[in-house]
This record gives C-alpha cells, structure tokens and sequence, in this order.
C-alpha cells in the first residue's frame, strides 16, 4: 500500500508526464496523470491531491481556467498548484500567480530544481493544514471552556437563588419544599406551552423559587400570624411584590431578570383585578401567568398555618373555578389536560 502524498500531473504531452514521474519516482511520492484540463478536473474533483503540477498551455480548457477551476472547488482551494511552462514573460507568470499559483517550473525541466520545488511546496502545505488542524482544535477548545465556564456561571446562580429563597421560606413559615415544587411545575407547565422554548423552560425553573423573595422585607409576625389577616396587614403582604423588584431590577442576568418578573407580577389576575399593578391578560408576562397556578396550587394543596392543606381535587376544580379571572385561561387547559404529572410534583 502506498502511503505518501498524492500528485497529481496534467501535461497534454505524454513524455513530459514521463519525464516528471521518472524525476519523482525517486521519493515515495503516489503520482496521477491527466493529459488535459477536463480530465484533470474530474480527478481532483473525485480525489484528494497534496499537490498539482499543471501545465498552461493545453488544448480545450488552458492550465489558466483549469487553475480557476479547481479553486472554486469546495475543499479544493488550498490545493498548491506550480505551474508547468515554456512561457517566461512577466505576463504570463504574473497571470499564473494571479489565478492562484503558488509557483512555476520553466520547461525543460531541471531534475534537482523539480525535486526542490515539490518538496517545499508538499512541506508547506503539510504545515497549513497542520495550523488550520491546530486551530480548529483550540477554537473546539475554547469553546467548551466557554460552555463550562458558562454553566458553572449559571450553577453558582442557581445555588445562590435556591439559598435566597430558601431564607425566603424560613421568613414565611413555609416548608423548603415548596421552592422545588414551584420550580419543578413551572418547568412542566412551560414544557406544554407551544410558545416557549427549552430554554425558556430552563430559565422560569431556576427564576421561579425567586417568586417571594420579597417577603424577606415583611414583618415575620405578619407572615406567620395563624389567623385571617386585617386589611392593612394584607396591604403590607403585598408589597412583597415590590420589594423584590427593588433587590432584583439591576441585574442584566437573564435568570435574575424572569426572577424579577415572576416575583412582581405573579399575583397579577387575568382579568384584572391583581396587584400590584392590576395587569390584564396578555398584558401579564407568561412567566408570571405560570407561576401564578402552580403557585396557589402548592398553596392549597399543602398546609399553611393559617389553612388547612386541601385535597387535590377541590384544588383542581378551584384552579378550574378561576380560569379567565385569576388565571389565563389557556394555561388552565394545559394544566388540566396534565394534571396528573402536575399532582406527582405535589407528592414530592
């Protein structure tokens, strides 16, 4: 088997060709020949060649054209191509390196300056694609330094909104749970959404347990008072709305921005009659639509010190009950049509 690199000849004379292989033959080069630009075309189009000895002048398609060619060939331009010819005018070598020659061998040929010629020009060409290989690895490199580095970005932020909102848990007299159980919802509830993306779903899962975060910022007497709140305490819970806007509206981040959004609007009612803004349907941003169900569905569903846990049916049909008044309608029909996978979360 022959293992060194591939020339390929294109003379339209066949005792040049000879000449050039007798002269080659010396070294373990595997050599092809073509005695005109067509058939030469069809060659390098179905082969690889680490070089191409091209002479110019040719009956039908000249060396010029065929040089042409084959550079516009895809995987083919970097091809070093020396031309083979009788021709020594300035013009004509300029129009050889303009077309894109790497160099010219004058006829007759000079065994050693042959040899010299194909053995610089197959060496060079071994070290481009080497640097092309070697920058293609660091550009692979690189880039998997920058997922890794991306997703350990996003862990850290994902751990420290799990750790805020966990302070936010102790704060409201709510078990830990509660936060996964929202999140995992949300995610869920996303998934079905044929308006969202994976990623959208990746984002309100780890925005999602900031939803009260403001509730740092209410008087834990308040929050964990066992009995119906007054009016002008139910004011103050309110305001948890906006005191998280005030801890999460300066970030950039996409994570922490959803987190802003969900904990301002996430008790905001399809119909209007929410706060703290008293938005409307669409209005609502999506990620708040969907935190706001699964949200009072974990509500209900688990006990509270001022309720008693229901069951999952009479929470469900509250959850039907508010459709098109607290909720978006439409994301009640998903979260029915899946109920079932939403009930398991609960379990959890």
């Amino acid at each position: 088997m022959r293992t060194g690199q591939n020339i390929l000849i294109v003379d339209d004379v066949i005792d040049n060709i000879q000449v050039i292989m007798n002269v080659l033959k010396e070294d373990s080069y595997n050599l092809a020949f073509a005695l005109n630009g067509a058939e030469a075309l069809e060659l390098v189009k179905d082969n690889d060649y680490d070089l191409i000895l091209l002479d110019i002048m040719m009956p039908g398609i000249d060396g010029y054209e065929v040089c042409k060619h084959i550079k516009n060939m895809p995987g083919k331009k970097d091809i070093p191509i020396i031309f083979l010819t009788a021709k020594t005018s300035i013009d004509d070598i300029s129009r050889a390196f303009e077309v894109g020659g790497v160099d010219y061998i004058t006829k007759p040929f000079n065994a050693d300056e042959l040899l010299a010629r194909v053995k610089t020009h197959l060496e060079l060409y071994e070290l481009q694609k080497t640097l092309l290989q070697n920058n293609e690895a660091l550009k692979i490199k690189s880039e998997l330094k920058e997922k890794r580095l991306k997703e350990e970005i996003q862990e850290t932020q994902r751990e420290l909104i799990y750790m805020l909102a966990e302070i936010t848990e102790v704060v409201s007299d709510e078990t830990g749970k509660h936060i996964k159980r929202v999140a995992d919802a949300s995610k869920l509830l996303a998934h079905y959404c044929p308006s969202l993306s994976e990623e959208d779903e990746e984002i309100i899962f780890t925005a999602a347990p900031m939803h009260d975060v403001g509730k740092i910022g209410i008087d834990p007497k308040i929050l964990h008072k066992p009995g119906p709140l007054t009016d002008e305490e139910f004011e103050i819970v309110k305001t948890h709305t906006t005191l998280a806007q005030k801890i999460l509206k300066n970030s950039d981040r996409k994570i922490i921005k959803a987190a802003n959004i969900i904990a301002l609007q996430h008790h905001e009612n399809w119909d209007g009659t929410g706060y703290p803004q008293g938005l409307k349907g669409h209005d609502i941003h999506i990620f708040g639509r969907i935190v706001a169900i699964v949200d009072v569905f974990d509500a209900l569903v688990h006990k509270r010190v001022y309720k008693k846990a229901w069951d999952k049916e009479k929470a469900k049909e509250y959850i039907i009950k508010m459709a098109g008044k607290q909720f978006d309608p439409e994301l009640v029909k998903i979260f029915i049509e899946h109920f079932e996978e939403f009930a398991v979360i609960e379990d959890e």
